[in-house]
């Protein structure tokens, strides 16, 4: 289980990526956030704490390192400690994302049977999208029935792009009705 870090301790930094502006947001514990502009569930950035630049702070390093392979096409898995907030319910369904290989998808439906409760194809979009760790905690690989591109908090231009992304560079990508 995750716990909330004291208050006062979280800072973010904003970088730039192939999708735009990333805001990360950390704590001793990990990276707690990963939004983009216009973020559908974005939380009130006064939570963020304080900007700083990120090469003031060794905490930012290893996300930027490792989002910069990511979108260069030489890394498949993030290796970083990450620290979402939210109930056991939506860190399960958060758990679950992160168990979806790179350059694959999986529906809303199929992640609603894999929970350990009672949780409708709905109910798991919305906690997709109340994913606090996009791109991360890959909830881009999540579509709508028949690989139907379906929502995303960073927008679906966005899905488009990493979905492609991964496509291109995951030679064991067999993904029906998407490219």
């Amino acid at each position: 289980m995750v716990t909330l870090a004291p208050a006062g301790t979280r800072r973010h930094a904003v970088i730039d990526s192939p999708v735009g502006p990333l805001t990360l947001v950390r704590d001793e514990r990990g990276i707690t956030g990963l939004y983009f502009p216009h973020h559908w569930t974005k939380p009130d950035p006064a939570g963020f704490g304080p900007r700083v630049d990120p090469s003031d702070d060794p905490g930012f390093a290893d996300v930027i390192t490792q989002l910069g392979e990511y979108f260069a096409g030489t890394r498949q898995t993030f290796d970083l400690p990450l620290a979402p907030d939210g109930s056991d319910t939506e860190r399960e369904l958060w758990g679950l994302l992160g168990e979806i290989p790179y350059g694959r998808t999986t529906t809303y439906a199929a992640l609603a049977q894999q929970m350990s409760g009672p949780v409708s194809p709905l109910e798991a979009g919305k906690m997709v999208g109340r994913n606090p760790l996009s791109i991360l905690v890959a909830c881009h690989r999540v579509v709508g029935a028949g690989g139907k591109l379906a929502g995303y908090a960073g927008g679906l231009p966005r899905k488009r792009y990493l979905l492609d992304l991964e496509h291109t560079h995951d030679e064991h990508s067999t993904d029906p009705g998407l490219w």
